[in-house]
């Protein structure tokens, strides 16, 4: 068996294990964020549970750290007490971002993870097998539910060789973004093996299982072996570790040969993860920006060599350098070793230990501004700047390129400094609340901007819905609804489903309600890979507030297509050929609550334009009955039958 199987097998609740087939899995572990922490933990609280049931299950604080207006602190409020109550640990705001914080402290091989958050396969670098999800999802598994997926296709790629000066973990994913692209590997995981991986440590392999999630996979993870043992050691936690490795003769559904010694150093430009290029090829490009950070590469490790690289040096006269610690342990350590002195004396700014320019929240370029940065998407208007060109880079060719005020050609600079991991991390959890044994004396603080989950109706027996908007390919979940300033209305539907498509087109949320008073339910019209990027529900469950109950569409994306289905919305596929329906026309499909159930193939009457065309309905018997009770709150509340 590969170690995907072996995970899975181990932790298998319902269903065969066989290819294609929908599985139950235990969950071990959860976490989630404020940005979508505060939905998660109302829908667990609607479920009426005392106590989580997991093993462990942690409430990060990173995304709204800036607290702009009373609706980010009052969330954390909340998020605090809710988090005593249920018996959930707590990380308070300023001890990091979730997935640097949780491979540190609390990640373990052979574990299973989900978290409302897209980049948690980064605990992949050290064997869990970890998951992005819906919240509703998180709080399902919170309360002892199973966690449902497809069997998947298991990719092996193998790193052989050594890595080029001026490239690193990140020139590694970003060569596999090119080969693989961000569309067509739904329901895949990739699993890295090779001679190479033995010289990749736990940092690195995390940057490469984080930024995995742009291929669309539904997860990625490394061997538990040597490597992984050396960081769990350095971080107090050897009792943590089991070696877990493929069997010698482990089957994979495919296999990709990449020889790290043939890597040069690697961008990718506007606007997405998967618009790979030479760093030398951009030679004399300006910038203005360039931001270091993120969950992606913000280890101590690459904080380290970008203060190794800064040392004695001042950054460009034209260029903001923002560099932002992962956590507040690799914050300690910088401050500890001289790094945040070097930062200081070189002109960079420190921002805390948080999402910050990753998801908008700060530190917007300016006005069709280049923007250099480490994270892990580029998509268009997500730093907060529309016209902005946001290119992603290592930590070397970011420094690089701060100190010049341009791209240029790293191969004219010698060979660059290189921090090693640590044989020893600072060790500092008191950062970290844990919950009393008994929490239900504790009283929830709710703060006027928090609501109750939107109730959303069993399906209709028959559907009659408008096109309310068409929309191209790799519509992401940015597009479909902003993080940035709006997230402060993660927890309050009705004001957050105004800005539903705010960037594509912002006469989209009038329309819909104009739809419903005209007696109509709403639909979409997407391409494909529709709702990439990141996993917040909101993107379902905004549409499902407005009346959407169903999405057409070339692809849909796992996450999202898992959203759509737990608040009640249809995603439904193209047949190749279909005459799509345009803005404004009625569709129509009669007595669809029967065909939800009996039928793959199912044809919609376009009421407007006279024709029909042939969708896929391609859910499992569980998804279809969540469907049809109206989102997956309805359907445990119902006593999952």
């Amino acid at each position: 068996m590969n170690i995907t199987e072996k995970i899975l097998r181990a932790h298998l609740l319902e269903g065969e294990y066989k290819d294609g087939a929908t599985i139950g899995i235990k969950i071990d572990q959860t976490l989630t964020q404020d940005a979508t922490g505060t939905m998660a933990f109302l829908q667990f609280e609607a479920i009426g549970l005392k106590k989580v049931r997991t093993e462990l299950s942690l409430s990060y604080v990173d995304h709204n750290t800036v607290q702009m207006g009373f609706e980010n602190p009052d969330d954390h409020a909340y998020l605090a007490d809710v988090a005593a109550k249920h018996g959930v640990l707590y990380s308070r705001c300023g001890n990091g971002i979730c997935h640097q914080v949780h491979l540190e402290r609390f990640a373990r091989p052979g574990k299973t993870l989900i978290g409302s958050d897209s980049h948690t396969p980064t605990a992949g670098g050290v064997g869990s097998l970890a998951c992005g999800a819906g919240g509703i999802d998180v709080a399902a598994a919170m309360a002892g539910a199973p966690y449902y997926i497809q069997v998947p296709k298991v990719v092996n790629i193998v790193l052989s060789g050594r890595l080029p000066p001026w490239t690193s973990a990140k020139d590694i994913i970003l060569k596999v973004l090119s080969i693989l692209t961000t569309k067509g590997n739904v329901g895949t995981v990739i699993e890295y093996s090779g001679d190479a991986i033995a010289h990749l440590t736990v940092p690195d392999r995390a940057t490469i299982t984080n930024m995995g999630v742009e291929l669309g996979v539904t997860t990625s993870l490394f061997p538990s072996d040597a490597q992984a043992l050396k960081f769990l050691k350095a971080q107090n936690r050897e009792s943590d570790f089991v070696e877990l490795l493929p069997d010698s003769d482990a089957s994979y559904h495919r296999t990709i040969n990449i020889d790290l010694s043939e890597l040069e150093p690697l961008a990718a430009g506007p606007h997405s993860p998967d618009n790979v290029m030479p760093v030398g090829s951009l030679a004399g490009l300006k910038v203005s920006q360039v931001c270091i950070g993120s969950c992606t590469n913000s280890s101590y490790k690459d904080i380290d060599t970008v203060a190794k690289m800064l040392d004695g040096r001042v950054v460009h006269k034209d260029v903001s350098l923002v560099i932002v610690p992962g956590s507040r342990q690799v914050l300690e350590m910088a401050a500890g070793s001289g790094a945040l002195a070097k930062f200081v004396s070189a002109g960079a700014r420190i921002v805390e230990p948080s999402c910050s320019f990753c998801i908008g929240m700060g530190q917007s370029p300016k006005s069709g501004g280049v923007s250099v940065r480490t994270n892990n998407r580029n998509f268009e208007g997500r730093s907060g700047t529309k016209d902005a060109k946001i290119y992603l880079v290592s930590p070397e060719i970011a420094v690089l390129v701060a100190l010049h005020g341009e791209f240029v050609d790293p191969s004219k600079f010698g060979i660059p400094p290189r921090a090693e991991m640590p044989k020893k991390f600072l060790i500092n959890d008191n950062m970290v609340v844990w919950p009393p044994k008994d929490g239900q004396e504790v009283t929830i603080r709710r703060g006027p901007n928090i609501g109750d989950p939107p109730t959303i109706g069993e399906y209709p027996k028959d559907l009659t819905a408008k096109v309310a908007i068409v929309v191209g390919d790799k519509i992401t979940t940015d597009h479909i609804i902003p993080a940035g300033q709006r997230m402060k209305f993660r927890s309050n539907i009705k004001a957050y489903s105004q800005y539903v498509f705010e960037t594509v087109d912002p006469t989209f949320h009038d329309r819909c309600k104009e739809n419903l008073k005209g007696g109509f339910n709403n639909a979409i019209v997407g391409g494909l890979s529709y709702g990439q990027g990141s996993s917040r529900e909101h993107a379902a469950l905004c549409p499902a507030y407005l009346g959407v109950r169903t999405v057409f569409a070339g692809s849909i994306e796992r996450i999202h297509f898992a959203n759509l289905i737990n608040f009640g919305i249809l995603p439904l596929i193209f047949e190749e050929g279909a005459a799509r329906p345009s803005a404004g026309d009625v569709v129509v499909v009669e007595n669809i609550r029967n065909k939800i159930v009996k039928d793959r193939v199912i044809s919609v009457l376009n009421k407007t334009k006279g024709n029909s065309f042939n969708v896929i309905c391609d859910l499992s018997d569980r998804q279809r009955r969540i469907v049809l009770a109206g989102g997956l709150l309805n359907f445990i509340k119902g006593g999952m039958t």
